[in-house]
């Protein structure tokens, strides 16, 4: 899929369980439709906590779940699932640097990295191979979600990338983390 290109538009938001679910949709070329959902109710989980979800017909369930902040998950101590199968995940908060920064994913035998580019509504999922860069049209509540593959780029890197646009990613520059410290500080407060 190198080169392939895709973007995701708003679409009206709908009522669940939890709340407005507020969606993304769009269609990737050679693999059909696909789209983000949030808050999404594919598992049971107390009301602190929110999912996002991207599903779509030849992509795979890729869920995130994490403590609730600003109406998205956080990555601290959040829980990514490919098709229900657990990935691991780790990041150095304290580290210097974008890269340094970067959340670490293994899921389903491939390694990846997911990483702030420029400015916060850009980020890129790279492996060996293969990288999808995303980008929005705002930080808060964008009406476009664009993306770009290259190398060998596959369902499961775009479903990867696009359901981390849905988490709160802003801890992984620097500036952000400095902006995120006092919640964080405040979550790990409530855990005593």
């Amino acid at each position: 899929m190198s080169g392939a290109t895709f973007e995701l538009q708003r679409a009206a938001s709908e009522r669940g369980a939890r709340g407005d679910v507020h969606l993304w949709m769009g269609h990737v070329n050679g693999l059909g439709g696909i789209q983000l959902a949030f808050p999404t109710e594919h598992s049971d989980y107390p009301s602190e906590y929110c999912e996002v979800a991207v599903s779509g017909e030849s992509f795979p369930l890729t869920t995130y779940l994490g403590l609730r902040y600003l109406r998205r998950p956080l990555l601290a101590r959040g829980e990514l699932r490919v098709d229900w199968d657990p990935a691991e995940l780790s990041r150095n908060v304290w580290w210097p640097g974008r890269k340094g920064r970067a959340l670490r994913i293994r899921v389903h035998g491939r390694t990846y990295t997911y990483a702030q580019l420029g400015s916060k509504r850009s980020h890129e999922l790279v492996r060996p191979g293969a990288g999808v860069r995303m980008s929005r049209s705002s930080w808060t509540n964008p009406r476009t979600i664009s993306g770009a593959c290259r190398g060998e780029a596959d369902a499961l890197d775009i479903s990867l990338a696009l359901v981390l646009e849905g988490v709160y990613s802003r801890n992984l520059s620097m500036p952000g983390a400095l902006v995120s410290l006092p919640g964080r500080f405040l979550n790990r407060f409530n855990d005593l």
